[in-house]
Formats: C-alpha cells, sequence, structure tokens
C-alpha cells in the first residue's frame, strides 16, 4: 500500500503508527503511539488520520487484495456483523444513543458494519462502514462539523452489508457463501442481491419470520414444530473453546419462487440444542444442491466475526480511538484492521510451515503479537528479552524480601 500515500513522509508516519497499533502498548490513542515512535507531541499521527493526503479507499483494497491472496479460498465465507463502541459526548460522528451487542443495552455508542473474510487458513476483516442514524443523516450542520461527505445518505445496517459485498464480489474474491445473523436474514433486498449475483448464503431469522412452503407462507417455528425424530442429524458447527460444537440440526426444503433457475435451491436450516433444546433458523440458499453438512460449516463459521472482533479491539486498538471526524475514523479502522490482518496471515502461515508438536497448541494470535514485538517491534526494550525479564524478576524478588525481612524487623521492635 506505500503507492497510496502522496508523501514519503506520510508513509513513515503510516509505518510507525502501524507498529504502533501492533505494539504491547496498555491504551493506545495517537497520544501513546506518538511516544512509541518517538514522538514529542501526537499532532503528526493527529494528522496522518485527518488531514495528510493519502488513498483511504485505495488502501481499503489493498488490504482486501492482501488478505485474499494469502488466505484465499474458493470455499470462503463473507461473515458480516456489526460492533459497537462506546463513547461519551454526541460529537463523535455517527454516535447517539442506539442498541450495541457490545454492552447488550441501549447506551451512547458509535455503531459499525464489518464484513470479514474466513476462510479454512484463517479470517481476517476485509471492509467496514460507519453506521450514521437518521439523527445524524437529516441534521446537515452537524454531518459538517464531523466532516461528513456530502454524498453520504442514511443507510440500514442491511443496506450497508450489501454495499461492501457487492464490492467485494465485483473485486473478484473469491467466496462461496455469505453468512450473518437476523439483522440481515430479515432484509429481502440483501438476499435478492446475493441470489442475483450466484453466491449461496446461510442467514439466521427470528422464529416469527415466514418462509414459503407448498402450503403457503408459514413461521419458521410453527413449520419445525411438526418435524419427526429421524429429521435431526447432530452434527459438528466447528471447533470452540471447549471442543466441537455438536447440535441437532434438520434442514427443510422451500418452494422456490417464480421463475427460479432449475437448479437453484432454498432451505430452512434449523439447529437445536442438545440440553435446552433451544432452536436458531437459518433460511439457506445455493445456485447448486448441496449437503446438509455444508450448510451447517457456514452456519458455524458466522462466529469467526466475533473472534475478529475480539482480537482486533484488543491486539490492535479498533475501540480505542479517540477521533471524532469522518475521515479519521475511517483512517484508524483501517490501520486496525491491517494491523489485525499482518498477525492473523503471519499466525495461518506458521501453523502451515511450522505446524506444532504434538501436544502442544499452535501460535495464536496473541502470540505472534508478543514475539513480533519482542523481535521485530521493540527489541531494545528491557522486557523484551528473555534473560533480562529474567535479571529484572531476581532483583524484584530480592528487593521484596528484603522490604519484607525490614517490615518484620521494625514491627518485632515497636512497643
Amino acid at each position: 500500500m506505500a503507492g497510496r500515500f502522496a508523501r514519503v513522509e506520510t508513509r513513515r508516519r503510516a509505518r510507525k503508527f502501524l507498529l504502533g497499533l501492533m505494539a504491547d502498548l496498555p491504551r493506545k490513542n495517537c497520544w501513546t503511539i506518538a511516544e512509541h515512535a518517538g514522538d514529542t507531541d501526537p499532532h503528526g499521527m493527529q494528522h496522518l488520520l485527518n488531514r495528510a493526503v493519502w488513498d483511504t479507499d485505495g488502501a481499503r483494497d489493498d488490504l482486501r487484495d492482501y488478505v485474499t491472496g494469502q488466505l484465499g479460498d474458493s470455499d470462503a465465507v463473507l461473515v458480516v456483523d456489526e460492533t459497537g463502541d462506546l463513547k461519551k459526548g454526541s460529537m463523535t460522528v455517527g454516535v447517539q444513543r442506539q442498541y450495541t451487542g457490545t454492552a447488550g443495552r441501549i447506551e451512547n455508542a458509535q455503531v459499525a458494519v464489518y464484513l470479514t473474510y474466513a476462510a479454512a487458513r484463517g479470517h481476517a476483516m476485509i471492509d467496514r462502514e460507519l453506521y450514521l442514524p437518521r439523527s445524524w443523516t437529516t441534521d446537515r450542520d452537524r454531518c459538517e462539523r464531523a466532516a461528513v461527505p456530502d454524498d453520504v445518505e442514511f443507510a440500514t445496517k442491511p443496506a450497508l452489508a450489501t454495499g461492501m459485498l457487492t464490492r467485494a464480489l465485483r473485486a473478484g474474491v473469491p467466496a462461496r457463501w455469505v453468512a450473518a445473523d437476523e439483522v440481515y436474514g430479515a432484509d429481502p433486498g440483501l438476499r435478492a442481491e446475493l441470489e442475483l449475483t450466484q453466491i449461496g448464503y446461510v442467514l439466521a431469522i427470528g422464529c416469527d419470520r415466514r418462509v414459503r412452503t407448498g402450503a403457503g407462507l408459514l413461521r419458521a417455528d410453527q413449520l419445525t414444530a411438526g418435524l419427526p425424530r429421524h429429521a435431526w442429524q447432530r452434527l459438528s458447527a466447528g471447533a470452540g473453546a471447549k471442543g466441537r460444537r455438536l447440535y441437532d440440526w434438520a434442514l427443510i426444503t422451500l418452494t422456490p419462487p417464480a421463475g427460479a433457475p432449475e437448479t437453484a435451491c432454498w432451505w430452512l436450516l434449523v439447529r437445536r440444542h442438545r440440553d435446552t433444546g433451544e432452536l436458531a433458523f437459518y433460511r439457506c440458499y445455493s445456485p447448486h444442491p448441496v449437503p446438509l453438512r455444508e450448510l451447517v460449516r457456514v452456519a458455524g463459521r458466522r462466529w469467526t466475526v466475533e473472534e475478529s472482533f475480539q482480537a482486533a479491539k484488543g491486539l490492535a486498538g479498533l475501540d480505542e480511538h479517540q477521533v471524532r471526524r469522518w475521515t479519521s475514523w475511517q483512517r484508524w479502522t483501517l490501520l486496525a484492521m491491517l494491523a489485525h490482518a499482518l498477525l492473523a496471515v503471519i499466525a495461518a502461515n506458521e501453523h502451515t510451515d511450522r505446524p506444532a508438536a504434538a501436544g502442544l497448541i499452535a501460535l495464536t494470535c496473541n502470540e505472534i503479537r508478543r514475539l513480533l514485538t519482542a523481535l521485530v517491534i521493540d527489541p531494545a526494550r528491557v522486557l523484551a528479552c528473555p534473560h533480562a525479564w529474567s535479571r529484572w524478576r531476581r532483583r524484584h524478588q530480592y528487593r521484596a524480601r528484603t522490604s519484607h525481612y525490614r517490615r518484620q524487623e521494625a514491627a518485632l521492635q515497636r512497643p
């Protein structure tokens, strides 16, 4: 992405910013990143995010090409989901009181929709769009203060997701499926666009959603109530923190719309929890027939976006920005996504080139970040070297023991 920068000074500062995002800093903002880079003030980093001349959209395309080039898989899944960042005040672009899954309730927050590329070797985010509520798009003075472009209008979260998916597919991203939660599964426009581009989807829906059957439109839970026992199959939705995620699954063939291609298939996929019996429903489409196991695999890949959120926020400071303007937010999130993508690709290559020995856990993004910091980004720090750490630990323990014995002796001498 070096060619996206108009000046070499801007490119070098972007490199320092990226290394700061991957560094082991307790808090990531322009102040701490500038201090890590050796700057005396944060003005240079703030200039990079706000006023510097560089092609943000072009760098976003470079990120997408980098991830798909390294992790590319013809059976990959494009996963869409939104996440919120809790904010104070009302000046930050896109902020208002709204529901966010980060807090699990209505809070003053900024919400954005992200697109994750999930392949067999790994997963990373490749695109994002900021959700601007109507309270923002109808107040042009407020948008002008936050430097929101004049052509940005109100768009629902499914509409933002549709735009990102269309942009990725037109760019030739190798993927076969799209997965998302109920917010996107309930949108007919998103489903129609995916069917038009001949890409399969597994989209979650609510139990009260109606689907087309031979008997007419029926609620998903009503259609499931009469399933016989032999209709359920126990399959794994992938590996989880506690082993394989086993559920009972059932597949119901739906009536195709008028004029649909003969090979296209529509289904209602039902997941049942083995212990509680709780049901989850998915509306599915494929331009060609596929087995139940394939749909279960795609449904299980939807959770990769949650892992991407957790890693990008914990390791690359995706949610720690302190910016208020449109361009600054676009650039901060892009650089944070790039930092996370670098860690994800390095981890994937390590798993392929140097598999972990039997009985050992493969290197995670957390370990990759720690090793990258210790060996590449900042090897001169005292605690980066294991031997230096051992010396510090012994010295610290000696001082602690000495202080402890002095306190005990002082206590015995008290009357």
